[in-house]
């Protein structure tokens, strides 16, 4: 079975980081974007593998991602 989680993927000064609203304390964090993709999947994998042998439920996705445009002086 497979479950799609949002990811917040922020750029920083000298590093990217992202966060999975839907699974608190979910976070990677790397210099390139790329690669902070590939520790976010890994990250899941194992908060979900931790929660499963914790006997805590795993949440499902709850979040959508979405955007606005808005127009800036």
């Amino acid at each position: 079975m497979s479950v799609r989680y949002p990811v917040i993927y922020e750029e920083g000064p000298v590093s990217w980081g992202a966060s999975v609203p839907d699974l608190p304390g979910c976070f990677a964090v790397d210099a390139t974007r790329d690669e902070v993709e590939r520790l976010i999947r890994e990250a899941i994998e194992a908060h979900i593998e931790a929660l499963r042998e914790s006997g805590i439920p795993v949440p499902g996705p709850a979040h959508e991602v979405g955007e606005v445009e808005v127009t800036t002086a």
